[in-house]
């Protein structure tokens, strides 16, 4: 594959809701919208679960809020699962609370539907404070990479914070990767700006395609307690002339609100074959995966 396009949906996560039903309904509409103009692959943000809770019972705590999400998780999968193979289009289904293998813990997982039928889960390893917060949603990280092969493509998902960490994209270098896909959630516009910049420069240091997304405003219930959602859409690519120069291929945002279901960026004919060429020896200066384990460093203080 040398081109793919991709969807990205900045959810409005103030619409209303009065159930899983809804909720599956909108994201068929964008599904289908997404696969009638040829997307390969739609995103939806970092935790859309927190749209349920628009719908949640009145007397859930905010420390409840993650367990109840992560029970309405597989019936909400059960009902798009199907669309990925009835549009021929892969899904990154945002993320959601999935409950940990030891019983007592939650994990921040994003998965991706195969249209083959696979089924495919990242779990977000970078957490912020609040989702660490044993006052709050009180989460515990994921311990791997998981990189997948389909119609050609290696890609990767990187969940919001993991997108600004160096240290994991070093990590990344050496995979060949032909595109990472970021749902994120980020309350304020610096946190937009950490996410979305980060993505770029990701494409830069790794010769890929980046696309990243976020969710827009919030549930009522959230919106009472101070909380927020700013965010958009963007896929980036290496700054080389061959790709158009400025690493934009689209982007939408900051958006603090947004009408109706929320903007769907199609990010049409990503060039992911001449991204492979410049990784594989095309490009401008990129010196290939490069690590700086070899260097001295060398303190001077003041006496």
């Amino acid at each position: 594959m040398d081109k793919i396009t991709v969807a990205l949906w900045a959810a409005n996560l103030a619409r209303p809701l009065n159930g899983i039903d809804a909720w599956a309904a909108a994201v068929e509409a964008q599904v289908a919208e997404a696969a009638a103009v040829g997307a390969r692959i739609f995103v939806m943000p970092e935790y859309v679960s927190e749209h349920w809770l628009c719908f949640a019972p009145a007397g859930l705590g905010i420390t409840q809020e993650v367990a109840w999400m992560a029970e309405q998780g597989e019936a909400a999968l059960a009902r798009i699962e199907p669309l990925a193979a009835r549009f021929d289009i892969a899904i990154l289904a945002g993320t959601m609370p999935v409950a940990h293998e030891n019983g007592r813990d939650y994990l921040n997982r994003a998965w991706l539907i195969l249209p083959d039928g696979r089924r495919i889960a990242y779990d977000k390893v970078v957490l912020t404070p609040s989702e660490k917060n044993p006052d709050g949603w009180s989460l515990v990280p994921g311990d791997r990479i998981r990189v997948v092969e389909w119609e050609g493509l290696r890609f990767t998902s990187l969940v919001c914070l993991d997108v600004e960490m160096p240290a994991l994209a070093h990590r990344l270098a050496p995979l060949d990767l032909d595109l990472i896909l970021v749902p994120s959630m980020t309350a304020l516009r610096s946190g937009f700006r950490r996410v979305f910049d980060c993505a770029k420069a990701r494409a830069v240091e790794l010769q890929t395609i980046v696309c990243a997304v976020g969710a827009i405003d919030v549930p009522e219930r959230l919106r009472a307690r101070g909380e927020s959602n700013v965010s958009g859409a963007g896929a980036f690519t290496p700054c080389e002339a061959a790709l158009g120069f400025d690493g934009v291929a689209a982007a939408i945002g900051p958006l603090s609100e947004t009408a109706d279901a929320g903007p769907l960026l199609i990010a049409r004919d990503l060039p992911v074959g001449m991204a492979r060429a410049q990784r594989r020896g095309n490009a401008e200066v990129w010196p290939g995966p490069w690590n700086a384990d070899h260097l001295t460093i060398e303190e001077s203080k003041t006496t």
